[in-house]
């Protein structure tokens, strides 16, 4: 098993996870963009627009990103539960929670064949006008953009070695024992 996942490897791994999704999940048409790095943790379209964020921990720990407009939430939504939405609501929000939860699962499942076994969180939406988002402590972000039919939006991914081993119990965490006492 490898112990490092490269930029381009990413990439890669991300645009395969994406086009699975879009073209099973979505019907949708998929076209990539020239990838890139960057240090500024929210893209430009952040300040008006819907982001999923699902994290990955383990050996290495890090956080994927779904970031659309609004408009491109609802087709997605309408792609995904077969129905046609004028406004972001629940449903709409839900999907693209979902959407994300697809996408970053896969690329999840990839990157476990070079970094070991993972775990995903619950995926998270913001939505609305003027926000900012930041993680703490990362120093770069891996940005996949892609158009669908005129919509662009991006998978944004930080992903850096963890700190302490996966097997390490968390302080603060409850300890759960499964094994009846003696």
């Amino acid at each position: 098993m490898t112990e490092t996942i490269a930029p381009g490897d990413l990439i890669s791994i991300v645009q395969a996870a994406a086009h699975d999704v879009f073209s099973t999940m979505l019907n949708l048409p998929l076209n990539d963009l020239p990838a890139f790095q960057e240090t500024d943790p929210d893209p430009p379209d952040s300040i008006n627009g819907v982001e999923a964020l699902v994290g990955v921990a383990g050996s290495w720990n890090g956080t994927g990103r779904i970031c659309c407009t609004s408009q491109f939430a609802l087709r997605m939504a309408g792609a995904l539960l077969m129905s046609e939405y004028q406004a972001l609501d629940e449903d709409v929000l839900d999907a693209v929670a979902e959407v994300a939860n697809m996408v970053i699962g896969n690329v999840k499942t990839s990157l476990e064949e070079r970094l070991g076994p993972l775990g995903l969180s619950v995926p998270t939406v913001i939505f609305g006008r003027n926000y900012r988002t930041r993680s703490a402590g990362v120093p770069a972000w891996v940005v996949v953009p892609f158009d669908s039919a005129g919509d662009h939006w991006q998978v944004r991914f930080c992903l850096m070695p963890s700190r302490t081993p996966a097997h390490a119990h968390h302080p603060l965490s409850p300890r759960v024992d499964l094994a009846p006492s003696a």
